[in-house]
């Protein structure tokens, strides 16, 4: 067996020669007459060989990540961890972790690729990551498609506390259209823009729908109500009267504060129980919150 360390040789050349017992051959080039390399013993020349030949991914395993149970697909990807040794424990290192996936990918619904849903892995299993909700987004693409010339955006934000302690942000965005009526009957206008005193009570009516579907239950309800109900249509049924409203959505939904863990409230999320889509706990008193006017993408 042979090696060969090529050290960019310049001025001098150095071959040494072993006995021919099973010792390794070696070649050692010198540089610049600065840089000396001595061969205490071809043994420990063998050693740094294979220590640094041992190909990474052999130190690694794979865990499979678990969606909660009201997502159709359960298992929705893999996570690579490095296996434990000594005192780094492998689950510490999963636990924590953020993990973004596409609605699509977890309800096999295209029509939803445009929300972008966080889960937080809280516990791992054997091989299995049990996740919880973490947030949610849209992509930046579907954001920018909506915004046009001569139209207003109106955007709103609220805090909630759902029953099970969670306190979560709540974004919410839409839009100004034109008038108009289902029979042809449109503005001659060309602009649709709303003045302060709309925006401002549009924004409240925005608040007063957030609160409302944030305080009735727990996050199981919230999640299932932000996945499967379109609350942004019923945001322009009740603005309805003060301007025409399109494209509606709750935007973005962050969890800014979590009870403390328990393992049996996280399973709870992973059970394919049918009250996931019913209310559970008792609704919490809205606070006294003031009408935000949204923020940055």
């Amino acid at each position: 067996m042979s090696a060969q360390f090529m050290i960019s040789s310049s001025l001098t050349y150095l071959p040494i020669r072993t006995p021919n017992n099973g010792q390794l051959e070696t070649k050692i080039f010198i540089f610049n007459s600065f840089l000396t390399l001595f061969l205490f013993s071809t043994n420990y020349l063998y050693l740094f060989i294979l220590k640094y030949s041992v190909d990474p991914f052999l130190k690694k395993e794979w865990y499979r990540l678990q969606a909660p149970a009201m997502f159709k697909n359960k298992d929705f990807g893999r996570t690579i961890i490095t296996k434990t040794a000594g005192t780094k424990i492998a689950s510490d290192g999963l636990k924590g972790r953020v993990i973004e996936v596409s609605l699509a990918d977890l309800q096999s619904n295209e029509e939803s690729a445009f929300r972008k849903i966080k889960l937080c892995i809280e516990d791992v299993q054997g091989y299995n990551c049990i996740t919880n909700f973490h947030g949610m987004d849209m992509t930046r693409d579907k954001v920018c498609s909506l915004i046009q010339k001569r139209q207003t955006i109106i955007e709103a934000n609220v805090d909630c506390r759902t029953s099970d302690g969670y306190i979560v942000r709540l974004f919410c965005i839409a839009f100004t259209k034109k008038f108009g009526t289902d029979k042809g009957e449109r503005q001659v206008k060309q602009t649709c823009y709303a003045n302060s005193a709309q925006c401002r009570t549009i924004r409240s009516k925005m608040v007063e729908k957030m609160t409302e579907i944030g305080t009735k239950g727990d996050l199981r309800t919230l999640v299932h109500t932000l996945v499967t109900a379109n609350t942004g249509k019923e945001i322009i049924e009740m603005a309805k009267p003060i301007f025409p409203l399109q494209n509606c959505f709750i935007r973005k939904v962050k969890v800014l504060k979590k009870p403390k863990f328990d393992v049996t409230a996280l399973m709870e999320w992973h059970q394919n129980d049918d009250k996931a889509a019913t209310d559970t706990g008792k609704p919490v008193e809205a606070e006294d919150t003031v009408a935000g006017s949204g923020g940055r993408y």
